[in-house]
Parts: structure tokens; sequence; C-alpha cells
């Protein structure tokens, strides 16, 4: 049995929002709760570009990549990744980082849907 959760995210706040669909794709709402089991739960995130940041948070935010190379590090900030790929990706990077950190991550990451 596949629980299916839709959100609105019109005029909500970031981590706000992320925490919530957190919580919904580890499943810990359910009875059968169990950290070590990927629930079976589809997660709905709509109107993902009404999503309420301010113009702080997106001047200050950094996100971090590093090629691999010597002096490597990238630092992009949250506009710029708003300008390159949209606001649901900054949402997906909200949610993946309040994921526990373990081989189920990649696989919950699967369950959300950003329409």
């Amino acid at each position: 049995m596949t629980h299916e959760y839709t959100i609105n995210a019109e005029g909500k706040r970031l981590g706000r929002l992320a925490s919530e669909v957190a919580v919904l794709l580890m499943g810990k709402q359910l009875p059968d709760f169990a950290r070590n089991k990927i629930p079976s739960v589809s997660v709905t995130v709509e109107n993902i570009d009404m999503l309420d940041i301010t113009a702080k948070k997106k001047a200050e935010k950094t996100y971090n990549h590093y090629t691999g190379y010597p002096g490597g590090l990238r630092e992009y900030n949250m506009n710029k990744v708003i300008a390159d790929k949209g606001q649901s990706e900054v949402f997906k990077k909200a949610v993946y980082g309040m994921l526990p950190g373990n081989k189920l991550r990649p696989d919950m990451m699967k369950n959300l849907t950003i329409k």
C-alpha cells in the first residue's frame, strides 16, 4: 500500500517545508516505521515557484562543490542556483540535507516529485 501526499508550497518557507517533506519521505508518521527500511511513500510538491525565500537568504546562502582538482572548490550562492536550475533544485538540496546520510537516502529522494 503506497501512501501518497500532495503538498502545496505556495507561501511556505523553504526550511519549514523541506523538513515536513523529509519526515514524510522517511515514513516517521507511519505505524510500521523502521529506520532500516524505505517506506512506500510518494510525496508530490506543487507550486514550487511560489515558495517564500527571503532576498537575504538568496544572497547569502552558499552551496559548495569540489571538482577533485587542487584549488577546485566552487561556491555558488542561491541566486545563481535559482537562475541556472530553478527553485526546485534549491528545494531538492534542502530536503536531501535533512534526510539521514546513509545508503537509503538516494532511494528516499526518488519518492519525491516536484511540479
